[in-house]
């Protein structure tokens, strides 16, 4: 009865501000919601599975597969490279499979020119000091490299207006509420499908 192209639902936010989380909590609300595993060149964080989390290369291969023209997108992030295979997209795409990606603001503009009817979400914590706090209490990163990525959050923030949406990370439950209901709401927009009644005699594009 209903057909629909999938929908690309990109997720950026300066690291710190709970991206990966609220990611990972939305998948688990939402069904049918796929997940694009980017590649990267930076070795895996404790915990983090080759294949589920990041497809692990090296820069040689990275470089092979950009040459080629196989990422949709790619940029270079806090000094390692980061790339979406188009070829994922192309398929979720065309068999009408969402997609959830975790990309930085470079790749999401790249994603917007190429792909103009994509969800675009930026998720940022309620302050600079607030993010802050985030990143020191990770305890994964030298002083220099936090004071590096915040600098790098203040570049990010400023390009919030390019985005369709906008979730400010105060509290982890709300955050996810809000983001499943992009993703909801999205799904049920009527550009994104084609209704199909065979037994009413309205078009599917409604009366003219």
């Amino acid at each position: 009865m209903i057909r629909r192209r999938g929908t690309l639902f990109v997720v950026s936010a300066p690291s710190g501000a709970g991206k990966t989380t609220l990611c990972r909590e939305v998948r688990l609300r939402v069904p049918d919601l796929g997940y694009s595993v980017s590649y990267t060149t930076r070795a895996p964080r404790p915990g983090e599975v080759d294949g589920v989390d990041f497809h692990f290369v090296s820069e040689a291969e990275f470089a092979a597969l950009r040459d080629r023209g196989e990422f949709a997108e790619w940029a270079v992030v806090h000094g390692h490279l980061y790339g979406t295979r188009a070829r994922t997209l192309e398929a979720a795409l065309v068999e009408g499979r969402d997609l959830l990606l975790d990309i930085d603001t470079q790749g999401a503009a790249q994603l917007r020119r190429r792909y103009p009817e994509a969800v675009l979400i930026f998720i940022v914590a309620p302050s600079l000091a607030e993010l802050e706090q985030r990143l020191r209490e990770r305890r994964s990163d030298a002083a220099a490299e936090i004071a590096r990525r915040l600098a790098r959050a203040r570049e990010e923030i400023a390009l919030w207006r390019q985005y369709d949406y906008l979730v400010v990370n105060r509290d982890v439950k709300e955050a996810v509420d809000q983001l499943t209901a992009i993703v909801v709401a999205e799904r049920l927009r009527t550009s994104r499908v084609t209704l199909a009644l065979p037994d009413l005699d309205v078009p599917a594009e409604g009366r003219s």
